[in-house]
């Protein structure tokens, strides 16, 4: 690891090879903490590359416990680490899309730099994370969605986990949580929090099997903020769009603000499903599920897929999803 850390301080880069090498030491428990944290630590100063990106993606999905389902499934999700502490969006939109038809196999974890990830606030209401596949399935077929939380499928990153929870910052492990669900989903809607990061996810996954949408808000969110205009990657390129293009308001920050704690974020969460939430904040939840769905079927455009997101949330449709899912 010192030749590592010594390359690395001094500007240079690893290869695709290198990079997966490194990774599977690393969760090998090879290195000791300081040389771990280290490690994190430089992609905290400087861009990773495409090719360090692929490796140690490659590496993550190499050493998990894969899911193999039949479901057309789809992820819906985020990087995290935009620093907005907007309340789960993501989460949300994964149960009106499966509200709305299409399967869903959600990759999640705790939150590390925002005060409530999917799996905090999942657990919050009495969800029993399994990597029992059988379970995973009979979850899909009742609920048409199952969550797989990122631990139980990624044990090589024992070591890690307690060296990410002390620095409480984002690292390249958020970089690489949307790629390394181990459905190994052929479709996928991925928030990023910086514009860089959306064009390296675009350049991978467009060398993939995948339908996918990658986007950032160009105010900085891993989501479709509706705060101002975004951009995405999908199979047919790159496109810049806004609220205007959804058919949607624009928002400001204060609109989706979310909770200090779990048990604030959760409140929000349970509201929203229920049919309480803010006009605002249903707004920013079909926005983010109808632009998986529209992932979906690209070639019908957004407004199809807006309806389709709206009528799964505000009828009640997610919420039967949610209800199945956490109450079994």
């Amino acid at each position: 690891m010192k030749h590592v850390l010594n390359e690395l301080i001094d500007h240079q880069s690893l290869s695709k090879k290198e990079a997966r090498a490194v990774l599977i030491e690393l969760a090998s428990g090879k290195y000791n903490p300081s040389q771990m944290s280290s490690f994190m630590t430089v992609y905290m100063m400087r861009n990773i590359t495409v090719q360090e990106l692929e490796g140690f993606r490659d590496a993550m999905l190499e050493l998990c416990i894969p899911v193999k389902v039949d479901a057309p499934v789809m992820d819906v999700c985020g990087t995290g680490g935009d620093g907005k502490n907007t309340f789960n969006i993501s989460t949300l939109s994964s149960f009106v899309v499966a509200g709305a038809g299409q399967p869903v196999a959600k990759h999640g974890n705790y939150g590390v730099s925002s005060a409530c990830g999917s799996s905090n606030v999942l657990e919050y209401f009495g969800y029993q994370f399994t990597n029992d596949i059988d379970e995973l399935k009979r979850s899909l077929d009742r609920a048409n969605i199952c969550f797989m939380h990122a631990p139980l499928f990624h044990p090589a990153m024992k070591n890690v986990a307690p060296i990410r929870k002390e620095l409480g910052v984002k690292t390249f492990f958020n970089m690489l949580g949307p790629m390394v669900n181990p459905a190994f989903p052929k479709r996928q809607l991925v928030g990023v929090f910086s514009l860089e990061l959306a064009r390296q996810y675009g350049y991978l996954y467009q060398d993939s099997d995948k339908d996918f949408i990658i986007l950032h808000a160009l105010d900085g969110y891993d989501e479709v903020s509706l705060t101002g205009p975004f951009k995405f990657f999908s199979n047919a390129g790159e496109r810049m769009a806004s609220p205007d293009d959804l058919g949607l308001p624009q928002l400001s920050y204060a609109d989706i603000r979310g909770g200090e704690t779990v048990e604030e974020s959760a409140s929000i969460f349970l509201n929203i499903l229920e049919g309480n939430g803010t006009g605002q904040q249903n707004t920013a939840v079909i926005a983010n599920a109808a632009m998986a769905l529209y992932c979906v079927n690209q070639s019908k455009g957004f407004l199809p897929a807006v309806e389709l997101a709206r009528e799964s949330l505000l009828s009640g449709k997610a919420y039967g999803v949610f209800k199945k899912l956490v109450n079994k």
